[in-house]
């Protein structure tokens, strides 16, 4: 069986970090395990609050896991400050590296930062490097080039700039931009392509960036090119949003296991 690693924080609302990483995995057919970054004190509507873990903790739940199986992607996602990244990337360049998918967690929906403003050099200079592909949103992307993005040519030449700070592979999200469509932009370091799917009209988007993140390294686990990956990762999503049972009073979890629940003949909410 294929196995991924996230490195994330926990959600405790359940919809987006560790949680949304690890059903996102299942639900591809691939073993789940986890390194944790931070616990965090949350729920559809807010981050109250953040408890990082110990960097060495960090560092040695990745060297522990590499050390008995066969990893064959990592996701990357909430690495809120100069030390965990640090330990994370000390950690990587310890083990025989599998693809691994970086999701730069800049800052929550409710707009809870998520990545200390002094740690963003470090996770450029030291993540970076180390990712075969990176997925910002449309706000994380105009943070990493330091310009607005607001039409598709932008966010391509946005994914040129990024892919310049040492990624192989870039996504640009094109999901906040609005519109009927919603379109992301792929880039390889030669090529582009544009993906685009109706835009689902939903507040339940809590863990989109996670799970999708988490949906791509699924697809590299079990041996799919960049552009195949990330193509069967915004089918995935849109069909979760679509699906989202409407837990919350904010902006509530997508249905990670929608296709398992249509397999067993149940209603998803």
């Amino acid at each position: 069986m294929r196995v991924a690693l996230t490195i994330a924080g926990s959600d405790s609302s359940g919809g987006a970090g560790i949680q949304a990483d690890l059903k996102t995995f299942q639900a591809h057919g691939v073993f789940g395990t986890s390194a944790i970054t931070a616990v965090t004190v949350q729920n559809t509507q807010r981050v109250a609050a953040v408890q990082e873990l110990d960097p060495a903790i960090v560092r040695d739940q990745i060297l522990c896991l590499f050390d008995d199986m066969s990893i064959h992607a990592v996701k990357i996602g909430m690495v809120s400050s100069t030390g965990l990244i640090e330990a994370v990337a000390e950690a990587l360049g310890l083990v025989a590296r599998p693809p691994v998918v970086l999701d730069p967690v800049m800052i929550s929906k409710s707009g809870y930062p998520l990545l200390a403003p002094e740690a963003r050099q470090a996770l450029i200079a030291r993540l970076f490097p180390l990712a075969e592909v990176v997925t910002p949103n449309i706000h994380e992307a105009q943070a990493l080039v330091n310009r607005p993005i607001g039409t598709v040519a932008e966010m391509r030449q946005a994914a040129t700039d990024i892919r310049r700070l040492g990624a192989a592979k870039v996504v640009v999200k094109g999901g906040h931009l609005g519109g009927v469509q919603a379109t992301d932009v792929l880039y390889d370091g030669r090529d582009f392509k544009e993906l685009s799917r109706q835009r689902v009209d939903s507040r339940h988007t809590h863990g989109t960036g996670c799970t999708f993140s988490s949906a791509v390294a699924a697809n590299l686990a079990l041996g799919k090119d960049f552009f195949e990956a990330v193509e069967r990762a915004k089918q995935y999503i849109t069909e979760a949003i679509a699906r989202a049972p409407g837990i919350g009073r904010g902006h509530g979890p997508v249905q990670h296991f929608y296709a398992l629940y249509d397999a067993a003949g149940m209603a998803v909410d």
